[in-house]
């Protein structure tokens, strides 16, 4: 199987908001406040009111659920979402304390990314499937 290069995909998230523990862990919530896709085929930047519904389960890795909407440079709006895993480790906890960064060795960090649009465009992503 060959895989191709398409975009990356990046976004700053707000301090989280601490839902507290549930039946399924701890449900934190961390908002999207600025984003960017950049691509050959597409670019574009984050619109409001995305973010990630991350569940920190007790085995040491979180549930992403992020959800959020991509405005094109040329005028189109897209759905993103994507499920994902990560390994909560040190490299981790302490960026996520800090507001750091990790290199993508770091941990184990996995997401399955969907998109969604009407625009004729962009329908090729509706039909394709991509990892992170």
């Amino acid at each position: 199987m060959n895989f191709e290069f398409e975009f990356t995909l990046s976004a700053t998230l707000k301090p989280p908001i601490d839902m507290g523990a549930g039946p399924f862990g701890i449900r934190r919530f961390f908002e999207v406040s600025d984003g960017s896709i950049e691509g050959k085929r597409l670019k574009g930047k984050a619109s409001s009111g995305g973010g990630d519904w991350l569940l920190v389960g007790s085995d040491g890795f979180a549930r992403l659920d992020v959800r959020a909407q991509i405005a094109t440079e040329d005028g189109a709006f897209i759905y993103a979402n994507y499920p994902g895993l990560l390994e909560l480790n040190e490299k981790v906890g302490q960026a996520l304390a800090t507001g750091g960064k990790t290199d993508y060795g770091d941990q184990y960090f996995r997401t399955t990314p969907r998109f969604e649009t009407g625009d004729p465009r962009y329908t090729w992503l509706n039909q394709s499937l991509f990892r992170s």
